[in-house]
């Protein structure tokens, strides 16, 4: 195949793919820690959320939603003490990375990923992946909660590295319902958000309401947030 009939293929892929912002991931060195810091910088103490079995992990989540960002949440996240650590693979967002665990356990929860939702992940994640973007296996995954069973697909790399270091996304394709459907408005709202450079072949995925910027030695991933305490600014340590 030439390599103008393969330029005119990727073309086709890109085009054919669409991304949108799902949810954020905020990491805690203990799920308590990951409450007591959100009820005191965004006013917001979530019950929602459970664990994840293959993971070794547990969550709570709250609807961070807006016009720009629509069906968005967040994600609190931590190792869950009472789960086997996984055997055949590392834990997701860098949650096994020794350096991160010391960060969060000396400054406290931090913004470390994004996920983004996706109606073909295969097809994205070969876009991305041509693009030297390593998304990782796509897996089947579900939780239980209190409204019933969760189930969707996302990309979980074996090492569970974060693409470009957290500015681009985990992958997800959700089953027929979404968390953000039984999910209360919690008062926080998502109002910007950037993530660090992406390859120039594959920026054009990125949705219109996220910024792109080049900061060398910057975040990966940077929000602003606005809820009952007032304006929050985010940002992955670096």
């Amino acid at each position: 195949m030439g390599r103008r009939r393969q330029r005119e293929l990727r073309a086709g892929r890109t085009q054919a793919v669409t991304l949108a912002l799902d949810h954020l991931v905020i990491a805690a060195h203990t799920l308590a820690e990951g409450l007591d810091w959100c009820e005191a910088t965004l006013g917001q103490r979530p019950e929602a959320g459970g664990r994840h079995a293959f993971m070794g992990t547990h969550n709570r989540v709250f609807a961070i939603g807006s016009a720009a960002f629509p069906r968005a949440y967040a994600e609190l996240i931590a190792i869950d003490p009472q789960a086997p650590a996984p055997t055949q693979h590392a834990r997701w967002f860098d949650l096994d990375d020794a350096a991160l665990q010391r960060t969060l356990a000396r400054d406290g929860p931090q913004l470390v990923h994004w996920v983004a939702r996706c109606d073909d992940i295969v097809s994205t994640q070969a876009v991305l992946e041509a693009a030297s973007i390593e998304i990782g296996e796509i897996r089947d995954a579900q939780r239980m909660t209190p409204h019933g069973l969760l189930r969707w697909r996302i990309g979980v790399r074996p090492d569970g590295r974060r693409a470009l270091g957290g500015a681009a996304p985990a992958l997800i394709a959700w089953g027929d319902v979404h968390p953000t459907d039984s999910m209360p408005e919690s008062g926080v709202v998502l109002q910007a958000m950037q993530v660090g450079e992406w390859p120039e072949s594959v920026r054009g995925l990125l949705p219109a309401s996220i910024g792109c910027v080049q900061r060398p030695g910057g975040p990966s991933i940077s929000v602003s947030l606005a809820g009952p305490l007032g304006r929050v600014s985010l940002a992955a340590p670096v």
